[in-house]
């Protein structure tokens, strides 16, 4: 679904901290095909590794993370966070 502002997320995690963030979430995983993510800090720092093709971001509340369909991917806390991530079936816009 869009709006005049764009995609709307279909499904939101609960927010994690990085005591709650799931041990799934940490190692190697990928969204489903057709399903874009957008990792959302909403505290703190979290290192975000695409792993094809590799590269690493430290998203902040300031930068969110974009996930594309089945690209395989990991997270990681830097610290005491809070983070959420939102799925969506286009590609959505980072804001």
């Amino acid at each position: 679904m869009s709006t005049a502002a764009g995609p709307v997320p279909y499904k939101c995690t609960s927010v994690f901290d990085e005591t709650s963030l799931p041990e799934a979430l940490r190692r190697e995983h990928r969204t489903k095909p057709g399903v874009w993510a957008i990792i959302r800090v909403l505290e703190g720092r979290l290192r975000y590794q695409v792993l094809d093709p590799a590269s690493e971001t430290v998203l902040t509340p300031d930068r969110p993370g974009l996930v594309w369909p089945e690209q395989p991917h990991r997270v990681e806390p830097m610290g005491a966070m809070r983070m959420q991530v939102e799925f969506y079936r286009e590609m959505p816009g980072l804001h």
